[in-house]
């Protein structure tokens, strides 16, 4: 019953839907054919209106044509009377040739004579506006010799006012700094020397008194300490003896870079300027 009952139903769907699709076949036609008549009369339309330009162009070209034989008639007769005026032309040249040409030659011979005059003047015209330029720039270098010659007299004094101040600085910062440079030195061996007796008078307290462990313990620390504390000092010095020595270096190279500048050779000082080496070079 069930299978029946669907298959009834099956039935009326398939019914259903058949007469649905030709429905919409039906309505797909009509509406095809109703763009189809549209377009044919689009076509027809636009058809007529391109027949109707291009008849009107024809008949606009006709016209133009007509027109335009018109007027070759009349150029054609305006030839035939420009071929007369022509030859009466041509008559006319022949008999005016040999004057003319007299006139040419007589043309051409003033025209080299014009040519030679005009450039004979502008070479003058040049000539002299050079003399004057020539004048102008003797003037200026003149000018410019007589102020260079001051200039250079000022510059070569200046040069040797700085070439005997460098040279008086230069022997008084040499003496300065050789000078601390040995204090220094100086100082650091009396440090050495000092700390050498020290340690030979501890040697011999310490042998002498024959401390105990813990108190000779505390001696070494303390005489650690002490020591500790000269290194840093002697550290410090020798820091201080490094930066002098550089500055003098550094003196000496400005200097030789001036006297370069000034063109001024190192060799004219007349002695040879010490260059203090670091610690430890």
């Amino acid at each position: 019953e069930m299978e029946a009952k669907y298959t009834r139903k099956m039935q009326a769907l398939r019914e259903e839907m058949d007469l649905r699709r030709k429905t919409e076949i039906h309505e797909l036609e009509e509406r095809k054919n109703t763009q189809i008549s549209e377009l044919i009369g689009n076509h027809e339309g636009a058809f007529g209106a391109i027949k109707n330009y291009y008849n009107d162009i024809t008949a606009k070209n006709l016209t133009l044509i007509n027109l335009l034989k018109v007027q070759v008639e009349d150029l054609k007769k305006k030839e035939t009377v420009l071929e007369k005026e022509k030859a009466d032309v041509l008559l006319q040249n022949k008999e005016l040739t040999e004057p003319l040409q007299e006139a040419q030659e007589l043309v051409a011979e003033l025209q080299k004579k014009l040519v030679h005059y005009c450039r004979d003047k502008e070479t003058l015209m040049n000539s002299k506006a050079h003399l004057k330029i020539t004048q102008k720039e003797l003037k200026d270098l003149q000018w410019e010799h007589e102020v260079l010659e001051q200039h250079f007299s000022k510059v070569q004094a200046e040069r040797d006012e700085l070439y005997e101040k460098f040279t008086k600085a230069i022997n008084e910062v040499q003496q300065k700094t050789g000078f601390k440079n040995l204090l220094l030195e100086r100082k650091l061996q009396e440090l050495l020397s000092l700390l050498e007796k020290k340690e030979v008078e501890l040697s011999e307290v310490v042998a002498a008194s024959k401390l105990e462990p813990s108190t000779l313990n505390l001696v070494s620390h303390r005489l650690e300490n002490v020591l500790s504390s000269k290194n840093a000092t002697i550290q410090d010095l020798q820091l201080q003896l490094a930066r002098v020595c550089k500055a003098h270096n550094d003196m000496l190279q400005t200097f030789e870079a001036k006297l370069t500048a000034f063109g001024i050779p190192v060799d004219n000082l007349g002695f040879q300027p010490l260059s203090f080496p670091f610690p430890g070079q």
